[in-house]
């Protein structure tokens, strides 16, 4: 039983003149012994919470940023009228910061055999699967004195999806896509390694691109036209060990990384390459492999939804072990990990040759924009300091960034906002170099 504030009202009003009149036993039970009958009576006649029937419909995914709407469903079965307050439990960051309070609750009425839809509107703030709590009902008589209360437990998951912002990117990587492709307008014609056509030789073209034996069979000459490799397998690996976890700005390090994967992931697969995911840090996380073109995006976003940093350090030979037996044919490895000395010195360069030897290597890492803004200042003492410090800092990430192209690694270091857009061109460069 839930006793509401007009119990409590009356309860006070009928006290103040037993107090000042009557202050006896006698003049309290004459105040409380109708108050307490009224409330009984009053809890007797509100709806059964334990008949009641929930059933949810609604959105099951969202973009990380986007409104999804959860609709719960009320059956009253009873004979009696329900008149109720409703709370519909999920986890803190379903909604914005001090939205929660306002937007789980709602009052309804839902007549004897009828039914109501509440609907809830959900605004997640983190990653990852957002499951309902369970569903608190609290029963009101009609005199609004007393309620009964229970919980249903009513199971919905929204799963919250990483916002993909990098998209807006997309457009002018494939324009970049196209020109390598020679499917556009330009003075140049496409560049590559792979054999696409034959056709007539027009002045300005390279004479080494002449295909004598075509043009002896034919009265014009003809030259070979040459497009990017198509059909090679691309293998993004994400580290989701301890350093995957520092937030640069108020981004973890892991959600640039992701970001920076959808782009690639987008692209390659519009060049007609396949594209596969492996997360690791001590143990396999994630994996996206042998989707067709159509399916590998929405794969790949639903395998990156849930996945957290892990505040463990990454087992560097058990992730190489683990590409090499993903990727048995030469593929781009594109690994997403910190560049900072002691986890690279230790754990990347001693495994880095076994990558190498078969595979195109291209690290990619987020860098602190802070840093950068902390090298600059000057004027006092601190700010000296912070400059000094942030300097060495920048140095060391340079000279273990040379150690990894000294083995032939390309390296991509960028902001978290740059990342993506500095990552899809590092794969067109390859591209257009013949590498992939």
């Amino acid at each position: 039983m839930a006793l509401t504030g007009r119990t409590a009202l009356l309860a006070a009003l009928g006290s103040l003149p037993v107090g000042i009149l009557a202050p006896s036993w006698t003049g309290m039970l004459a105040v409380n012994a109708p108050l307490s009958l009224a409330i009984l009576c009053d809890y007797a006649m509100a709806a059964p919470v334990r008949s009641l029937r929930f059933t949810r419909s609604g959105d099951t995914t969202v973009r990380l940023g986007d409104v999804a709407e959860v609709h719960l469903t009320v059956t009253n079965a009873s004979r009696r009228r329900l008149r109720a307050q409703l709370r519909d439990a999920w986890p803190p960051s379903s909604w914005l910061p001090g939205a929660d309070q306002a937007t789980s609750r709602s009052r309804l009425t839902v007549p004897a055999g009828e039914r109501r839809r509440v609907t809830t509107t959900l605004r997640p703030s983190r990653r990852g699967d957002r499951r309902a709590k369970r569903v608190t009902v609290r029963s009101f008589g009609p005199l609004g004195l007393a309620a009964r209360q229970g919980n249903h437990e009513v199971p919905w998951t929204v799963r919250v999806l990483p916002p993909f912002t990098s998209r807006k990117h997309l457009p002018s990587r494939l324009a970049r896509l196209r020109e390598l492709d020679g499917r556009t307008s330009v003075l140049t014609r496409g560049e590559g390694t792979e054999f696409d056509s034959l056709r007539e030789y027009v002045p300005g073209d390279d004479t080494r691109s002449i295909d004598w034996r075509a043009t002896a069979r034919q009265t014009a000459v003809a030259v070979r036209t040459w497009r990017p490799e198509r059909d090679r397998h691309i293998l993004i690996v994400l580290d989701t060990g301890r350093t995957s976890a520092g937030r640069v700005g108020d981004v973890p390090r892991l959600d640039a990384a992701m970001d920076a994967s959808l782009l690639l992931t987008a692209l390659a697969s519009r060049a007609g390459d396949r594209v596969g995911l492996l997360a690791f840090d001590r143990r396999l996380r994630a994996q996206v492999q042998g989707r067709s073109v159509k399916d590998i995006l929405p794969a790949m976003v639903d395998a990156l939804a849930p996945l957290e940093p892990e505040l463990v350090e990454s087992d560097a030979r058990a992730l190489a072990a683990t590409a090499l037996a993903r990727a048995p044919r030469r593929s781009l490895l594109v690994l997403l990990t910190s560049l900072d000395a002691a986890p690279v010195e230790e754990g990347l360069l001693p495994v880095l040759p076994q990558l190498t030897q078969r595979h195109t290597v291209l690290v990619a890492s987020v860098a602190d924009p802070h840093t950068a803004s902390m090298a600059a200042g000057r004027g006092t003492v601190d700010g000296v300091y912070e400059a000094a410090a942030a300097t060495q800092a920048q140095a060391q990430r340079d000279r273990t960034a040379d150690r990894l192209r000294r083995h032939g690694v390309t390296v991509v270091d960028a902001p978290p906002e740059e990342l993506a857009p500095a990552l899809a061109d590092a794969y067109l460069a390859l591209k257009a170099a013949g590498r992939l």
